[in-house]
């Protein structure tokens, strides 16, 4: 076998050698129209370089090259993605269809409002389907990504007590298994932060949470459910202890669809949320973009919301008649500020408007009881052959340990995974399970593609039972086997040279 990997990975590195070396002089992929502007001279020459070896290649070899590099790549259009909280399932081609609709493609930012009155009224829409789902009382676009929803978020608590002359507290408290993303956003909205053990269930340990809940304490950002795809029993209980100390709950919504139509964060005294539509509500994601992260704010909270928002005016015709309703954008009372150069992705916002007005109450039940009866099925058929630290039932995703077994460690049994065509979960996270492998399945697979996900990590286990040295070559039927990682990052090569 060692020998057939061996050949195989050679002869994926010739295609890739021969395709990069069949440039001739003289052969171009191109042709460019007659410059119809002046020509302007070149800048400094301390700023230019010579020697920029590009090849010169037709059109079809250009062609051909890069499509032979896309089908090299992973993507939820080629293969199982079971990237652990970071839910990478399958979009609708028909969002895409409504986002390129010409009207909303071509709309700008800075049209005047009676112009893309369409569009502003998708935005409000979609901003009372958000209220509606967290059970908040207002809700902003404007966040461009996740990470920026949780920053928004927590400068909207900060703002808040500042209002209320309580700048003092600058405690923000962070379980040990939130997004990674949280501490950093409490630190770049001026708080300092405390990390709150869980207990032995994978809830929050609400004894040390008491015992940091004094004058200083801001606030709390807790992911429900969790990282370790746990629904956090204790959050009801968490929410009163903040609020009795003076301090606001943030929740991160990241993981939503394993909740949508069963369980509103509001409800249980959530006062600020985000979400990620680019997870949750089925936008593109992943490669840095584009993104979008509303967040939903209690009433206290709603003031202070980063804008612009979409509003809704009632007008009256000069005989006091109504007429029909107008859309436009604000800034609330208080607001923190504009946070992106404009409403946010509306792109973005488009498909997620889609995606929830063509499944509407009953499609979001669905959504979530078909993300968590995949996580628990792959639970139940797992569990005897890694371990699992938490042993309940999950929501959205679940969190083994790869550590029974000599060889098969989270890093080795990702690798072995890409030679059966899986993409590997998400690996190490949350640092609370040693050797963590965090699978999430989403809603959107098959039975036939969890089953088959199944039979390759039984296959995995099974080849480090008769040799706890064979996963540490893998992977070996990969373009690329497997690389020194080390080197890699202390002797990055980050162009191409010719060999010879």
């Amino acid at each position: 076998m060692a020998a057939r990997n061996a050949t195989l990975t050679a002869e994926a590195h010739d295609r890739r050698r021969l395709l990069m070396e069949r440039s001739r002089p003289g052969r171009t992929g191109a042709s460019l129209p007659a410059s119809d502007v002046p020509e302007q001279p070149l800048p400094d020459a301390s700023l230019l370089r010579d020697g920029l070896e590009l090849p010169e290649v037709t059109e079809g070899e250009v062609v051909r090259y890069f499509t032979h590099l896309s089908q090299l790549n992973f993507s939820v259009d080629t293969h199982f993605y079971p990237l652990g909280s970071c839910t990478m399932k399958y979009n609708p081609r028909f969002n895409e269809a409504m986002a390129a609709v010409p009207g909303f493609a071509s709309a700008h930012p800075a049209q005047p409002e009676r112009q893309v009155q369409g569009a502003i009224e998708v935005m409000y829409r979609l901003q009372e389907y958000l209220r509606e789902i967290t059970g908040m009382a207002a809700a902003s676009l404007a966040p461009l990504a996740g990470a920026q929803g949780e920053l928004a978020g927590v400068l909207t608590i900060r703002a808040a007590l500042d209002e209320r002359g309580e700048g003092r507290r600058r405690k923000m408290l962070i379980p040990d298994t939130a997004h990674g993303t949280n501490p950093a956003s409490a630190a770049m909205a001026g708080f300092y932060v405390v990390s709150i053990p869980s207990n032995a269930e994978g809830n929050i340990d609400l004894d040390a949470l008491r015992k940091e809940a004094d004058g200083e304490l801001a606030g709390i950002m807790l992911t429900q459910p969790s990282t370790l795809g746990l629904f956090d029993r204790n959050a009801i209980e968490m929410c009163r202890i903040v609020h009795e100390a003076g301090g606001f709950v943030y929740g991160d919504g990241a993981n939503m669809n394993a909740l949508l139509g069963r369980v509103k964060l509001g409800h249980l005294g959530f006062d600020v949320v985000h979400l990620n539509l680019h997870k949750t509500f089925s936008t593109p994601h992943g490669g840095g973009g584009p993104g979008a992260g509303p967040i939903c704010t209690n009433e206290t909270l709603s003031p202070f919301l980063p804008g612009p928002v979409a509003i809704r005016r009632t007008l009256r015709g000069a005989q006091g008649e109504r007429e029909a309703p107008m859309y436009g954008l604000e800034l609330p009372p208080k607001s923190i500020g504009r946070i992106g150069g404009s409403a946010g992705n509306f792109g973005v916002l488009l498909r997620a408007f889609t995606y929830i007005s063509l499944l509407g109450g009953q499609g979001m039940l669905d959504i979530s009881g078909n993300a968590v009866l995949n996580a628990n099925y792959l639970l139940v058929m797992l569990r005897e052959l890694y371990d699992l630290p938490f042993d309940r039932r999950v929501m959205h995703e679940v969190v083994f340990s790869a550590k029974k077994r000599p060889g098969a460690n989270a890093l080795n049994v990702s690798k072995r995974l890409l030679d059966h065509g899986f993409h590997a979960p998400t690996m190490y996270f949350p640092l609370v399970v040693a050797e963590a492998l965090m699978i999430e399945p989403t809603e959107t697979e098959s039975k036939e593609t969890l089953d088959a996900f199944i039979e390759a990590l039984t296959d995995i286990d099974a080849e480090a039972a008769r040799d706890e040295t064979f996963l540490a070559n893998a992977p070996f039927d990969t373009p690329v086997s497997r690389l020194d990682e080390t080197a890699a990052a202390r002797h990055p090569q980050l162009r191409w040279r010719r060999e010879g």
